[in-house]
């Protein structure tokens, strides 16, 4: 997912150098959100990895 939104951020980017203001504009907002989504994805996975990992080393 990270890899998505870098390559829209620099399509974006490449769009507004080209004067395509509207699609730069689109697929910024579009990067922003996936970008924001595999950061929660990321952090939520990693609580729970760390959770799990907890339980097997006090037996639980």
């Amino acid at each position: 997912m990270f890899g998505w939104a870098i390559a829209l951020g620099i399509i974006a980017l490449i769009a507004a150098i080209l004067g395509f203001s509207g699609i730069a504009g689109t697929l910024a907002h579009i990067a922003i959100i996936i970008f924001v989504i595999a950061l929660i994805a990321t952090i939520v996975l990693f609580v729970l990895g760390w959770m799990g990992a907890r339980r097997v080393v006090d037996g639980k």
